[in-house]
């Protein structure tokens, strides 16, 4: 396997995840037909930007609640399964997807893939909702939502 390197800029979607670069994505979380974001609980906040100690919080937060089914926002490629964390404390909730469609590259958080590859269509079943409780009791539960766009 080779690197390979992709110049990217993150693409900001605000309060709601609803359009990027003309992009609109359908329901994320079985729980949350708005795709509402989680605003502000004992862990901080949901927003791209918000602050996680040092370094700014480089995704979205998309409410779902633990065990919940994760939907395609959109026709999809799946690109392969991904590794949250480190620390072997998180190994409950240290799962994710790399994604991509519509011009755009992602990664969800917190999600347990029920396949890794190939395409699926908007609202198919993709994933599954890990118990974020387990490891961060309180906090809302919630999908990271971390976007990328390749430049062309």
């Amino acid at each position: 396997m080779r690197a390979v390197s992709i110049k990217v800029y993150i693409c900001v979607c605000p309060a709601v995840l609803w359009v990027c670069d003309g992009v609109k994505f359908g329901q994320l979380c079985s729980s949350n037909p708005s795709n509402s974001r989680r605003t502000s609980d004992r862990w901080g906040q949901g927003q791209y930007g918000a602050g996680r100690g040092t370094r700014p919080h480089q995704g979205l937060d998309i409410k779902c609640s633990d065990g919940d089914a994760v939907y395609a926002p959109f026709d999809v490629t799946l690109n392969g399964r991904l590794t949250v964390y480190t620390d072997p404390n998180k190994a409950a909730i240290n799962e994710g997807i790399n994604l991509s469609g519509e011009g755009l590259c992602f990664k969800l958080f917190y999600v347990r893939p029920d396949r890794t590859s190939g395409t699926v269509k908007k609202g198919q079943r993709i994933c599954t909702m890990l118990p974020m409780q387990s490891v961060y009791p309180g906090i809302t539960s919630h999908v990271h939502v971390q976007m990328l766009t390749i430049k062309r």
